[in-house]
């Protein structure tokens, strides 16, 4: 019978910069009687890998710039936060109030650049008093991150699994968050499908599925948005298509003149 397992790695800590996440993973995992086995997909929430390449911000120690004072202004935002958001962003795509939806300095359309304060700790200065400025950006580059950790897994126990890093992204005409593929290794995230046939007999022209994204939302259920303590999931029992090379998931963007909607 087909189908798909999927369960949450019990036991992962608060994740600090410098931590080894792949040797966490695996430490964990056999702590829990838990083995990776190939063919499995490993999904990693973006946040713990933001904050172990140390991709924090203290909004205190930043001075907004004249544009981000005054596009502050128009989104009804932190002008600190807004300059976090204009460092790590290529253009900015929409700006209304409460809105700001930008091009993050990977491609990634979404609002405010990723930039994000849910389960990041309070900062402590030398008095010892704690402040709750501190933001998360996205990893500098997350199919790199992906890549490091599946090799260093890979040294671990043997196995490499396909690894995706996931983020939680608005969608246009749809309310509600899902989660989305950011950084992808050992796997190919599109299933290009184009000229096979339905069952019917008619010839498939435009259907490209994003399997990445679909695993990330499947996984993003079991890691939940808010104190779960669930940021890392595996996949058992998804079968890759034949003939497809693995790629990066920067190969989901769709090329801006192809988008008939910025």
């Amino acid at each position: 019978m087909d189908g798909l397992t999927l369960w949450a790695v019990p036991g992962i800590p608060i994740i600090v910069e410098g931590d080894d996440v792949a040797a966490i993973i695996v430490e964990q995992m056999q702590a829990h009687g838990m083995d990776l086995l190939p063919g499995d997909v490993l999904v990693i929430a973006q946040k713990i890998v933001s904050k172990a390449e140390g991709r924090l911000v203290r909004l205190s120690d930043v001075t907004p710039t004249k544009q981000a004072q005054e596009l502050a202004a128009i989104v009804d935002k932190d002008p600190a936060r807004v300059q976090v958001i204009l460092d790590d962003s290529r253009s900015v795509v929409r700006a209304s109030p409460g809105l700001l939806i930008v091009e993050q300095n990977s491609g990634w359309i979404c609002a405010n650049a990723g930039v994000d304060r849910s389960n990041v700790a309070p900062a402590q200065d030398s008095s010892g008093l704690h402040s709750d400025d501190v933001v998360a950006l996205l990893p500098e580059d997350a199919d790199a991150s992906a890549a490091h950790i599946r090799q260093r897994i890979e040294e671990l126990c043997g196995v490499a699994p396909a690894v995706l890093v996931i983020d939680s992204h608005g969608r246009p005409w749809r309310m509600g968050t899902v989660g989305v593929c950011i950084g992808c290794a050992g796997m190919a995230p599109i299933w290009d499908q184009r000229g096979r046939f339905d069952m019917h007999g008619y010839e498939l022209v435009s259907s490209e599925e994003c399997i990445a994204d679909e695993l990330a939302g499947a996984a993003s259920l079991l890691m939940g948005q808010s104190d779960e303590g669930r940021p890392v999931v595996v996949v058992r029992g998804y079968k890759a298509p034949a003939g497809f090379l693995p790629a990066p998931a920067t190969s989901i963007q769709r090329p801006k003149d192809r988008d008939a909607f910025r």
